[in-house]
């Protein structure tokens, strides 16, 4: 579920919305529809909402490269050691990782016990249901409004360079617009004009403001846009950042001050530091999230390019992680499966398993 909570409203409401529009052109604002309070994360879908089953099939297709591996395990007779040591294999050559492989095999073991499973296609069913429960903590909404003191939500973006993050940004502030919210953009990838020229198209796309400046400093434009955001009256200010490595220190500093930057110009500000990791990337997505979360403190994931990925056990790698991160787990808000705008959605954990495991 993608939830919004309006600071206008008299309570926390929150809007809900499954799909993307079918094509980036502007249109006019729909009206929303408002719950009196958020309804909670489920741990399954027992069906999908309408108008997602389309993209539930194109994230099957997406993820068939991971997934043909793994249930290849299962096309045998036998719950055996062989078994369970094919399925490890299958799982590390998916990029879920040793610790989050073990952390599967341990728990799917205790499963095939309780429920005295005979068969493997039992025992795979089981393996979608302990992913699910695994990936379960990184199924949270992304939180819009009800600020204290009030003002826009600011959205800080990272991510290394073509990992999908200004498409991320187009799209997410689509979906935004959709919503009713009032979006600012700022363009604070200052040194690439490409990025700040792809930024412009997507607010004009999405009929929202945009605050840019060629060559100026990062933190500075960023500044500005959150205190034109405050003066509008703006809903979400959205900073787009200059991809950096996190293995290059002065550029991760530059992060991190564009960061203190924005806690100037809005007390208790960025409220969302957001990380676009390129699903190709495996196990290397996992280092990212590391470095940047450790240099800027990440409240959210958007995973893209999921589609035709063989690497796609890395989220449970993620997840893995976060049950041992001090903070909790990083939520990943969004995941992608392609360019169109409808092809980044929401990400459930058991719409995930299943469309992972076929």
């Amino acid at each position: 579920m993608f939830s919004f909570f309006k600071k206008k409203a008299p309570a926390a409401a929150a809007v809900s919305a499954t799909d993307l529009p079918a094509a980036p052109v502007a249109t006019a604002v729909p009206a929303v529809n408002e719950a009196t309070a958020p309804a909670p994360v489920p741990a399954a879908r027992p069906e999908a909402p309408a108008g997602r089953g389309g993209w539930l099939s194109r994230l099957a297709q997406g993820l068939k490269k991971t997934g043909a591996g793994i249930a290849q395990v299962f096309t045998g007779t036998r719950i055996d050691d062989a078994l369970y040591e094919e399925l490890e294999s299958a799982l590390l050559l998916a990029d879920t990782g040793v610790a989050a492989t073990q952390f599967l095999l341990d728990d799917l073991k205790r499963r095939v016990k309780e429920s005295k499973a005979t068969e493997p296609a039992a025992v795979k069913a089981l393996l979608a249901d302990a992913l699910a429960a695994l990936l379960l903590p990184l199924q949270q909404p992304l939180k819009i409004g009800a600020i204290d003191p009030p003002g826009p939500t600011v959205v800080m973006v990272t991510g290394v360079n073509g990992a999908g993050k200004t498409t991320s940004i187009g799209k997410l502030t689509r979906h935004l617009a959709e919503s009713d919210c009032k979006v600012l953009l700022a363009a604070a990838d200052t040194f690439r004009a490409a990025a700040r020229e792809q930024l412009a198209v997507w607010a004009d796309r999405n009929r929202v403001e945009i605050v840019s400046q060629e060559g100026g400093d990062p933190a500075a434009v960023t500044f500005d846009a959150v205190a034109a955001g405050r003066a509008r009256g703006c809903d979400v200010v959205i900073a787009d950042t200059a991809g950096r490595l996190p293995t290059q220190a002065h550029l991760m500093d530059e992060l991190k001050k564009i960061r203190r930057v924005i806690a100037k110009a809005q007390a208790g500000a960025p409220h969302e530091v957001l990380l676009v990791v390129d699903g190709n990337t495996g196990q290397n997505a996992l280092a990212q999230v590391k470095a940047f979360d450790a240099a800027l403190g990440l409240t959210g994931l958007i995973v893209t390019k999921l589609d035709g990925t063989a690497k796609g056990g890395v989220l449970a790698a993620i997840a893995r992680w976060g049950s041992e991160r001090p903070g909790g787990p990083v939520p990943v808000y969004f995941i992608g499966i392609g360019e169109r705008l409808e092809d980044l959605q929401t990400f459930d954990a058991r719409e995930f398993a299943q469309a992972l495991l076929g």
